[in-house]
């Protein structure tokens, strides 16, 4: 079964690339890419074909991709669980979600037996990567508005047993920006946005100044940009700003990746269009 982690990848590796290719331009064609065409579209970002081959035999080991042929032409589509992961991804990736102090917090209660251990560790998983907070072994917590999409995610991987939700308002005792550092590792987080502004903050600028834009290099921009971003939504649970630190560096890393996405979707997709246009072979 595909991981979510296949879709929030840690670093720009061939394998992380290929999952923003298809998220991006994959479900516009039936979910399906030739091998020859997401070759050439990562020529472009340094990756060779043997690292673009081996990385899409790993996703398809993964259950993410499908192998399948068109015309006679050898390619991989998205599987089933791709699909929905990826669309579980376009709600955190392209929007903007910040929590209000009187929105309340969702409280997640869990026991798992002892014998089940491996249930136990994919339940504390599936909470981090939606954002939870850690407020004791058996108690996380997160914003109200992850209710939704925490009720699908432990529906679909069967965990909905272990487990009961509540939602509630802070009535006390100490304040809650003093305890949020505890529960959720915000320290990490700040650097992450960090290393993200600093890698595409000049790109920005670069852009900025005007002139041409090479459609190329708009979708090379563009595929780092968003390989980046698409994991730092899951880190972080979208926190109201009072409970943030003074010095948090996250609205600006968002403002960064918008405005890339505003100026580079688009010739980017021109750019990705003209080579799914053209003949391949494999």
């Amino acid at each position: 079964m595909a991981d979510e982690e296949e879709i929030t990848g840690r670093s720009q590796m061939p394998r992380a690339l290929i999952v923003t290719v298809y998220g991006l331009y994959a479900r516009e064609s039936g979910g399906w890419l030739s091998v020859a065409s997401v070759i050439r579209l990562l020529a472009g970002c340094g990756v060779d074909a043997p690292s673009v081959r081996s990385a899409v035999f790993r996703l398809k080991k993964r259950g993410l991709l499908i192998s399948r042929k068109r015309g006679g032409v050898a390619g991989y589509a998205l599987s089933e669980d791709g699909l929905a992961i990826l669309r579980e991804g376009d709600r955190r990736i392209f929007e903007r979600r910040r929590a209000v102090l009187e929105d309340g917090w969702l409280l997640v209660v869990f026991s798992v037996p002892e014998t089940e251990r491996d249930r136990r560790h994919q339940l504390r998983s599936r909470l981090s990567w939606l954002g939870f907070g850690t407020v004791s072994a058996g108690v996380w917590i997160a914003p109200a508005h992850l209710l939704e999409e925490t009720r699908d995610v432990l529906t679909r991987h069967g965990l909905t047993s272990y487990v009961n939700l509540f939602q509630s308002q802070h009535v006390g005792f100490e304040d809650i920006a003093g305890q949020a550092p505890a529960w959720w590792d915000l320290t990490r987080l700040q650097h992450l946005y960090q290393e993200f502004l600093d890698r595409h903050e000049p790109v920005l600028e670069r852009y900025a100044r005007g002139g041409d834009v090479d459609p190329a290099v708009a979708f090379t921009d563009y595929l780092a940009a968003l390989t980046d971003w698409r994991r730092l939504p899951y880190s972080d649970p979208g926190l109201a700003v009072e409970v943030l630190p003074e010095d948090w560096n996250g609205v600006r890393a968002a403002d960064t990746f918008f405005e890339l996405h505003e100026r580079l979707a688009k010739p980017a997709h021109e750019y990705v269009e003209s080579v799914l246009r053209a003949p391949t072979a494999d």
